[in-house]
């Protein structure tokens, strides 16, 4: 071999050494990056979680609230409903005194 194609050789090897290092050094950060990768998704699916409870919670304090006003409104309109029924029967007792001429 000429000691030109010695040279290239080396030169070859040496580039071939460089690689080599640098493929060990990015595999060596590969598990890092991935845990650094797995941590943030791990973070925004909580978020998301967190996020969906909330929805979920102010939903059913909603509905909850609604249930009560409703209860509170049927709850009225029986009072509403028996009172008027008092007076419907006193009305028509006084309407019959009239008619009959008691008063």
């Amino acid at each position: 071999m000429s000691e030109k194609q010695i040279q290239q050789v080396l030169e070859i090897e040496k580039q071939a050494q460089g690689i080599f290092e640098k493929a060990a050094q990015e595999a060596q950060q590969l598990p890092s990056l991935a845990e650094q990768d797995a941590q943030a998704l791990i973070e925004k699916s909580i978020s998301y979680a967190r996020e969906q409870a909330h929805v979920l919670v102010s939903k059913a304090q909603a509905e909850d609230e609604v249930a009560r006003i409703l209860a509170q409104a049927e709850q009225k309109n029986r009072e509403v409903e028996a009172l008027a029924m008092s007076n419907f029967d006193r009305a028509v007792a006084y309407i019959l005194d009239r008619v009959i001429g008691k008063e």
